[in-house]
């Protein structure tokens, strides 16, 4: 993917690049189950590897700051998303097609949920699309770490081992690994930068 030119969406007109940003977010939102970690992944696909509007690793790190904010990290990586190909039109058209699907369903839910809570089919239903999710989840965390292994870089492996050994074998909060992992970052940063190194 890295090799490929990226698509420019400037070449579009504002309705379709808006409506573009819309249906598609809309639609991942609608026909998603398993929440941000699912959804995430296939924007990257439609984002990345359909419309090419952003480009590999700039997804990487468009994920990594959602997941570093508060709130949803399919709203927020949704929004930042749609602010890099649009700017603040951009998204909040991308903000509007992750929120309404799970608006509307939820709305109708409430009404029909002692209805169906107990019933033995949607309970299989939940249980086949549970494994579903653990199946993308999958797919997703090998493909980021593919791409990361890909890079030029020696850290990033390792901060990616030590975050995934320190939170399945040791527990530690997710919040103090996203921090201590920015720390490392940027320390890393700093030094490489100033020995002239990129």
């Amino acid at each position: 993917m890295e090799d490929q030119k990226l698509a420019d969406p400037s070449q579009l007109s504002k309705a379709k690049l808006f409506w573009t940003l819309f249906s598609t977010t809309f639609t991942l939102s609608a026909f998603t189950f398993g929440g941000g970690y699912v959804i995430v992944p296939l924007m990257r696909e439609a984002f990345v590897e359909k419309l090419r509007w952003v480009d590999e690793n700039e997804m990487i790190d468009l994920i990594a700051i959602a997941q570093s904010a508060p709130g949803p990290i399919a709203v927020n990586t949704s929004i930042h998303v749609g602010y890099k190909i649009a700017r603040i039109p951009g998204a909040l058209f991308t903000l509007l097609g992750s929120v309404l699907p799970p608006l509307i369903t939820l709305t109708i839910i409430s009404y029909i949920y002692y209805a169906i809570r107990d019933n033995k089919i949607v309970q299989t239903l939940f249980f086949g699309m549970s494994v579903g999710v653990a199946v993308v989840i999958l797919d997703a965390v090998i493909m980021m770490a593919k791409t990361v292994f890909k890079q030029k870089d020696f850290l990033s492996p390792i901060i990616m081992v030590v975050a995934f050994v320190t939170i399945y074998f040791f527990k530690v909060n997710v919040v103090l690994i996203i921090f201590g992992s920015a720390i490392v970052g940027a320390i890393a940063h700093l030094v490489f930068h100033k020995g002239g190194k990129r």
